[in-house]
């Protein structure tokens, strides 16, 4: 029994000496040293998820600078639109000639009354302006203490601002306007009391006769 298990263990001896000298295993080590590695589906997802959040990214700054010129666009706009006009209410307005006594306080605050309506005026003071409100047609009996002239037509007396806007407005066939007398609580004639007399603007036509144009 002893030499048969003497060649059994130099066979045995023998075929673990050539398996290690073989290099069987070699080949395996080899193509996985050389073999570049291939992505798993964790890394593949990983890499996925990853050009998504990038693409996410580079959409969202895209739309928050679409918005921000957007707003900034629209801004402009609001400002232009929030532009006053440029042209003044006295660029729309012929000029005003306003003939009165110097002495006149009520003629000076009329005068004070137009130019705050937008109303570039001209003061020319007369001792005298029967003159003027024969030249101009001013019917007897139908004059004041003050003869303006604008845009063709005279004004007598303390007409009140928007009537005589509007008579530049309309452009009617006509002389011009007028308030007889002096009435209490028209344009320069305010009372301290604030009282106020009722009294028409009357449209004085080309032959003379009147009309009432406004009440106040």
């Amino acid at each position: 029994m002893k030499p048969a298990t003497s060649r059994f263990v130099v066979a045995l001896s023998v075929a673990l000496a050539a398996s290690a000298c073989s290099g069987t295993a070699a080949p395996e080590r080899a193509v996985a040293a050389t073999t570049p590695a291939t992505p798993t589906a964790a890394s593949a997802s990983q890499a996925a998820d990853d050009h998504a959040d990038h693409a996410d990214h580079v959409d969202h700054a895209d739309h928050a600078d679409h918005v921000d010129h957007s707003a900034h666009a629209a801004h402009g706009e609001q400002a232009d639109h929030a532009k006053p006009a440029t042209a003044s209410v006295s660029a729309s307005l012929p000029k005003m000639v306003v003939h009165k006594s110097p002495t006149c306080g009520c003629c000076s605050l009329w005068v004070d009354h137009m130019r705050a309506a937008g109303f570039e005026v001209e003061v020319r003071d007369r001792e005298d302006l029967s003159a003027i409100k024969e030249r101009l047609g001013v019917p007897y009996a139908k004059g004041s203490c003050h003869t303006a002239e604008v845009g063709g037509y005279f004004v007598e007396g303390h007409v009140p601002a928007v009537d005589i806007q509007r008579l530049l407005l309309e452009r009617p066939q006509a002389r011009g306007l007028t308030v007889p007398g002096m009435p209490a609580g028209s344009p320069g004639m305010e009372m301290p009391d604030g009282s106020k007399q009722a009294y028409a603007v009357e449209l004085v036509a080309d032959d003379g006769t009147t009309t009432a144009y406004a009440r106040h």
